[in-house]
Order: structure tokens, then sequence, then C-alpha cells
């Protein structure tokens, strides 16, 4: 039986997508849970190690969702639900919500373990949550794709459309900071490290993202996958 994408649903390699991307939909779910626990309580938040207590709860909920790494969590957990439900979904749509998740998560990972790891030090809730967060969702989502697929999906249009919401966080981030003079991460801070140097790291991501972005469409044109029509 072919499901709605042409890939037959009840193949083995269905069954590996569904188990493999319902057990990373746990883990970033359950990594939010906690991160959201320990907002309200007032424990240390898994992103940047700090409580916040100083601050009211709205703007802790506004601060939370403003880490570039929670929204990209948030991208794989659309993902990892929907394909879940049904391996390899297909659309205009999902093909971006796909490339955004693969982007987003793994500079997620990449930009933590260099950078922000070593300035981090978690312990309990906080410590399990980032795990989940910067640790299991980057590389278990960039495996699921690896071996499962599916493919061809990426053409420069989908590789264009996915920039857009990075590029709008970068914008927004600075925007916000000018009249808050709150930044999610130590690399972005302009009050501390000044604007030039800001905007030259926010560009070293963005690179970090479009080699990325290219390397992604040249596998998803040589590799073959479990999920195929």
């Amino acid at each position: 039986m072919a499901t709605a994408t042409g890939v037959r649903s009840g193949s083995r390699a269905v069954l590996v997508a569904r188990w493999w991307w319902a057990a990373i939909a746990v883990v970033v779910a359950g990594a939010l849970l906690i991160d959201l626990y320990l907002l309200f309580t007032g424990g240390a938040d898994a992103n940047s190690g700090k409580t916040q207590e100083s601050v009211g709860l709205g703007v802790r909920l506004w601060r939370l969702f403003s880490f570039f790494t929670i929204e990209s969590n948030l991208f794989v957990l659309v993902l990892a639900v929907a394909e879940s439900r049904r391996p390899g979904v297909e659309g205009r749509g999902w093909r971006v919500v796909r490339l955004d998740a693969l982007l987003g998560i793994v500079i997620t990972g990449l930009v933590f373990a260099i950078v922000l790891a070593p300035q981090v030090h978690l312990t309990g809730g906080a410590l399990v949550a980032t795990i989940g967060f910067h640790y299991v969702s980057p590389w278990a989502t960039l495996a699921a794709w690896l071996v499962l697929g599916p493919r061809p999906r990426m053409d420069w249009r989908t590789v264009a459309t996915a920039f857009v919401w990075p590029v709008l966080w970068l914008v927004y981030i600075f925007a916000q900071g000018q009249f808050t003079r709150w930044y999610p991460y130590p690399f972005l801070d302009v009050t501390k490290i000044g604007l030039g140097p800001a905007l030259r790291n926010a560009g070293f991501v963005l690179l970090l993202g479009v080699v990325l972005a290219l390397l992604f469409r040249l596998l998803d044109r040589r590799l073959p996958a479990l999920l195929r029509p």
C-alpha cells in the first residue's frame, strides 16, 4: 500500500522511519517541557544557564522562544511529528520545513559544541534539557535524513526559501536588542563586543548555513535513501 507521498506504507523502511522520528519528537518535546518547567519555577535555563529571576514570566517566555536553539528544535519537532505519522511527507512547504530543520539544528549543534558549551555549566534538569536540544536532536535528525531521506527534495527554490527564517531571525535579534539590550548569545551581544564584531559573527553563522545548504543539496542529489517511491 502506498501513502500520499508514494512511499510503500508497509515497508520496513517506513516502520524504521516512524519509530526514528517518533523518538526524536519525544526527546525534543521532553527537553522543551523541562525547560518550560525550569522557566516557570525559576530554575536555570538550558540555553544560557541563567535563572533570569530578575525579569517577569512574560519576558522569560519571550526570551526562551527568541533562542535560535529553541526555534530550530521547534522546526525539528514539527518535522518529526509529521514524519512519524507519514514518512516522506511531501509538499513545497514541507520541503522548506525539512531543510530549515536540518540547517537550523545542525548549526545549533555545531555552534553550541564549538563556541557555547565551554561557557555554559549546567546541572540537573537544565543539563538534561540541553543534552536533548544540543546533542541528541541535532545528530539524530541529521542521521535520520542521511539514512532515510526522502530524496531528492532540495531544489534551488527550496534552498533560497529556507534562508528566509534565519535571516529574519538575525534582523529581529539585532533590532530588538537596540531597545532591550538583551541578546540570546554572547557572540551576538552588541552591548559587550560591539556592533562590528557581532555582525561579523552573524555573517560567519550565515556563511556556515550556506556551506551546509550546498552540502545538503549535493547529498540530496547523490545519496541513496531508504524511503523511495
